[in-house]
């Protein structure tokens, strides 16, 4: 009994370094994680960075779309009369 107490004490204060900050289950299986929360919080930032440029990136589309309706286009259709009937082409052009 004198051994199995301080034995039990050392397992304990040994493991105790050793923990993991998250454990997920999924279909591939058991993962631990392993980073320190400021890992964890630095991941997020560049995920954050990445989001917020993809939205930027978006918004100037977005917007060079909206600058392209702003000028003075119009729908051309033309008919063409061929042996095997008529041929309807409309295009899009703008001045």
């Amino acid at each position: 009994m004198k051994f199995i107490i301080p034995a039990l004490v050392a397992t304990m204060l040994a493991g105790s370094g050793a923990y993991a900050q998250s454990i997920n289950l999924g279909p591939g299986g058991v993962s631990v994680d392993t980073r320190s929360p400021r890992e964890r919080a630095v991941d997020r930032e560049i995920r954050r960075e990445e989001r917020m440029r993809e939205r930027d990136r978006y918004e100037r589309r977005m917007d060079r779309r909206a600058e392209r309706r702003g000028r003075d286009c119009r729908t051309v259709t033309t008919r063409e009369e061929t042996r095997r009937g008529v041929i309807r082409r409309t295009t899009r052009v703008c001045d």
